[in-house]
């Protein structure tokens, strides 16, 4: 082995290391794009479910929510494939271009703030659906209260004839 050899074969195994750091740099964009799209969809779903909520159409939220649920199990496992990304450091990792780093940390940080306002969705609908069973319990309530008077005023009745 000549040492033209030893330099090709280190620059071989060199363009090799930085070939498979680059794939999973791009299996990490994937990823982070594939997050993006189902955070979007989460997104305008809790959106809807607000005006569901508001406009009292519980069959269509029951099934809105059944699609969500679908979503989140999706979000989970991408979470899950991303898991081994987090413990990186990110200055280590081998980039095609810096504008592909950039795109994947611009939507990194989309995804950031999209799940800030889905959880800020999540706790405006929860409240919403307070406030709308406290209203059905009170017209609960007062139909019940309106039977009652109804039925003693009828027995009333009853007794003076």
């Amino acid at each position: 082995m000549t040492v033209g050899d030893t330099y090709s074969l280190t620059h071989l195994l060199t363009c090799s290391r930085v070939t498979d750091t680059m794939h999973i740099t791009e299996q990490l964009a994937e990823l982070i794009h594939r997050k993006h799209q189902v955070l979007t969809q989460l997104r305008d779903i809790g959106r809807r479910q607000a005006d569901l909520v508001s406009g009292g159409e519980i069959a269509a939220l029951l099934k809105l929510l059944a699609g969500k649920q679908q979503l989140i199990a999706g979000l989970q496992a991408l979470e899950r494939e991303l898991k081994p990304y987090y413990v990186q450091n990110p200055e280590t990792r081998v980039w095609r271009s810096p504008v592909d780093r950039a795109r994947c940390a611009q939507m990194a940080d989309e995804c950031n703030a999209m799940l800030e306002e889905i959880v800020s969705l999540e706790k405006q609908g929860a409240e919403r659906m307070d406030v709308r069973r406290i209203d059905v319990a009170e017209q609960l309530q007062q139909a019940h209260a309106a039977n009652h008077v109804r039925n003693a005023y009828q027995a009333q009745r009853r007794g003076i004839a």
